[in-house]
């Protein structure tokens, strides 16, 4: 698929954030809105992305999804949707990260940020090392479960996205994230309620071209 039509597919994904500004030109300043995206550098990178996951989704289930033009909606530009709403951070955790989303994603978005994608299966992890050194990503790969990390790693931010129960994992999100977690959901699990005394909770962001899609954000207190 050529980035051309990329670009045409994830166009509802990108209208509904207002766009971010550019970084200050004084260096010693601290931007308060992360800088613009490079576009067209995007676009280029997620064709590559989607000819190595098809591929590799072809001998291993990467995805149950196999139309690529669903896969760029679905998971490219839902990445890209979180991203966009990311806010300022120097961290960010994709936790249980499958094929890279929603944290690839983000991270071409954000080459300001960096970006742990954790992986527990094996052949996934795999597949996310060898996507990391095709695109050339400073992003790291956690290949086990996050449970296994020094108690006292912490991040930003921590997404969350199609996640294996969800109520453990938001859980151990909690305890790793320092500012916020981001969750594409399709409920607001009750599991959040949880939660409450932690984070403060943005009103559920519809997901673009989604029925019962939502983007939840927590902010810690």
């Amino acid at each position: 698929m050529t980035p051309g039509r990329i670009a045409d597919l994830l166009q509802p994904y990108l209208t509904r954030t207002e766009p971010p500004l550019a970084a200050p030109s004084d260096p010693t300043k601290i931007p308060d809105r992360p800088p613009i995206p490079n576009w067209p550098r995007i676009y280029e990178q997620l064709a590559v992305y989607l000819d190595l996951l098809l591929k590799w989704n072809a001998r291993i289930n990467l995805t149950a999804i196999r139309d690529p033009e669903e896969i760029v909606r679905r998971h490219f530009g839902e990445g890209l949707f979180v991203g966009l709403h990311l806010g300022m951070c120097k961290t960010l955790l994709d936790f249980g990260s499958g094929a890279g989303f929603p944290g690839v994603p983000i991270q071409l978005l954000r080459p300001d940020v960096q970006v742990t994608l954790a992986e527990s299966r094996t052949r996934k992890a795999a597949f996310l090392k060898e996507l990391v050194r095709t695109l050339d990503l400073p992003t790291e790969i956690w290949p086990s479960r996050v449970e296994t990390m020094p108690p006292s790693r912490k991040f930003d931010a921590v997404a969350l996205r199609a996640v294996d129960d969800m109520e453990s994992a938001v859980h151990e999100a909690s305890t790793r994230a320092s500012s916020r977690m981001l969750v594409a959901s399709t409920t607001s699990s009750p599991v959040w309620s949880k939660l409450t005394t932690q984070f403060a909770f943005d009103k559920p962001i519809p997901l673009p071209e989604s029925q019962n899609g939502v983007l939840l954000i927590a902010h810690r207190h």
